[in-house]
């Protein structure tokens, strides 16, 4: 006799795939509401009861969990011991299982929910029937996701039996969804407790998207997201238009978003390479985006755009007008979306803002391993807390612009630089080893646009020497907001002074390796 358990949660496709296994003369077990729902389709079903002669109890919690189910699963038919211990106990074999999940995922996922119902929806009898069935892969056939049932009628049909290399296949991914399974619950648990250094970390993730080649065209990548979707995040856009997103689109994506989020008026962000090239706000979405193009209007070259507020007409015709990789917005007129995909290959994307200052943690892979840290984000980083160093105090105007580009620093390679009015910035220096080749290179941007005049200086760290200040005063710089700590900050507070400059302290880096 050939059977086949099937207890399932998403019931998508049992019913043809149960029928196609009883046409084959295959007899069905199966408990709860798939028992059900497969008689009321007209299949016949042995009740888990009756092979077991156990009922179930606990609300469901005791059922499957019995010798003679598990004992039919991972029975080996290659050994006579395990055969003959088999017949001794009137223990069948179970060829085929088909089982998934108690939606935990979904559960945890609704708003206010409670621990007692997240903890209701852990399945154990359907993990341990699919561990015991992947286990024994080499005669037992295992499913665990509906997109599997196609593959295997094909086989049967055409083989009579599924091969090895398939069920190998199959529990290989079953063991990923157990995996999976778990680390959710963990994750969930850990949380629940408020462990913030547990002694294992288990992340899950899904895949997003295969990609068609790395952060370079030799290398293989894959794009992954959190099984727990992260609103706020490039791996929840929706693309509405154009090519697959590279590896190196995604990356930019994510820098981009990351920078919008610091404002709540109308802003434009351009980025190239994960650093900004150019930041605008204004009363309008159209403004903030010709200040951001007019901040290094050679940059945003097949660079990316994001908006905080829909995308009008009048401004979907200028970013049609030049080279770009993506354009992301919360929305987009009818007339903006119909311009901006004239263009084949531009990624036109949307993304709900609403959640956009929410934090967390996030990782980074090393070579064998990863790095965990909260995002750079510091309630205590505020204007209220920061400190006037110098003689000279800050204007209104210069306050306003201080703001501005402390919020923008913070995300520009290390060591960075940024000089800004209050409304755009005018120059960035980015990623340099000494932070007066980061001033230099942001001073030479603003002064060839000639937008240097009345324009701030904010640099992600402290200043090591004194050579930064003196350079920026000499090019005109009249205030600077710097997080202040170096043994050497005397002397640049005293080259501030000499030049008659203003000159903040924040108490708080931002360093972005």
């Amino acid at each position: 006799m050939t059977r086949a358990l099937i207890s399932v949660s998403d019931k998508a496709g049992i019913v043809p795939f149960a029928q196609a296994l009883v046409a084959k003369g295959i007899e069905i077990i199966s408990t709860g509401g798939t028992k059900k729902a497969l008689e009321d389709a007209g299949v016949p079903t042995v009740s888990v009861e009756d092979v077991t002669g156990f009922p179930e109890m606990m609300d469901g919690r005791v059922k499957t969990l019995h010798p003679l189910i598990h004992g039919g699963l991972l029975g080996r038919r290659d050994l006579p011991e395990h055969m003959s211990a088999m017949e001794k106990h009137n223990i069948i074999p179970i060829d085929f299982v088909v089982v998934n999940l108690y939606p935990f995922k979904e559960t945890i996922s609704k708003k206010d929910v409670t621990l007692e119902e997240a903890i209701e929806n852990i399945d154990i009898g359907g993990p341990s029937m699919l561990r015991s069935a992947a286990k024994n892969y080499a005669s037992v056939t295992v499913l665990t996701d509906p997109a599997d049932y196609s593959k295997v009628l094909d086989e049967l049909e055409e083989k009579g039996a599924t091969t090895i290399k398939t069920r190998q296949a199959l529990a290989a991914k079953v063991f990923r969804h157990t995996a999976s399974y778990d680390a959710l619950i963990a994750q969930y648990l850990t949380t629940s407790v408020g462990e913030e250094e547990p002694e294992k970390l288990t992340l899950t993730y899904d895949l997003k998207q295969k990609l068609r080649y790395g952060e370079n065209g030799h290398q293989v990548a894959t794009f992954y997201q959190e099984s727990l979707v992260v609103p706020f995040s490039i791996a929840n856009a929706r693309q509405l238009h154009g090519k697959e997103l590279s590896y190196n689109n995604i990356k930019d994506a994510d820098a981009a978003i990351r920078i919008i989020r610091e404002f709540d008026e109308p802003a434009v962000v351009a980025v190239k390479h994960m650093n900004p090239c150019g930041v605008g706000i204004a009363e309008t979405i159209e403004e903030a985006f010709d200040r951001c193009y007019a901040a290094d209007p050679v940059s945003i070259f097949g660079g990316i755009v994001v908006a905080n507020r829909q995308l009008d007409t009048v401004t979907a015709e200028k970013l049609n007008s030049m080279f770009l990789e993506i354009v992301l917005a919360p929305s987009y007129t009818k007339e903006a979306l119909a311009i901006l995909s004239k263009k084949k290959n531009i990624r036109i994307m949307t993304l709900d803002f609403s959640t956009a200052k929410v934090g967390g943690k996030e990782v980074v892979s090393v070579l064998g391993g990863i790095l965990e840290q909260t995002q750079d984000i510091s309630t205590e980083d505020t204007a209220a807390n920061w400190e006037v160093l110098t003689d000279r105090k800050p204007t209104e105007e210069e306050m306003k612009a201080m703001d501005f580009a402390w919020k923008i620093v913070k995300h520009v390679k290390s060591n960075a630089i940024v000089l800004a009015n209050s409304k755009q910035t005018v120059g960035i220096g980015a990623g340099q080893m000494n932070r007066i080749g980061a001033v230099k290179i942001a001073i030479e941007q603003a002064e060839t646009s000639n937008t240097i005049e009345g324009a701030v200086l904010a640099s992600d760290a402290f200043f090591p020497m004194n050579d930064s200040v003196e350079y920026a005063a000499k090019h005109g710089i009249k205030a600077i907001i710097q997080p202040g700590g170096s043994i050497k900050d005397k002397e640049s507070i005293e080259m501030a002074n000499k030049y008659g400059m203003t000159m903040l302290k924040t108490g708080v880096r931002h360093f972005r390796h």
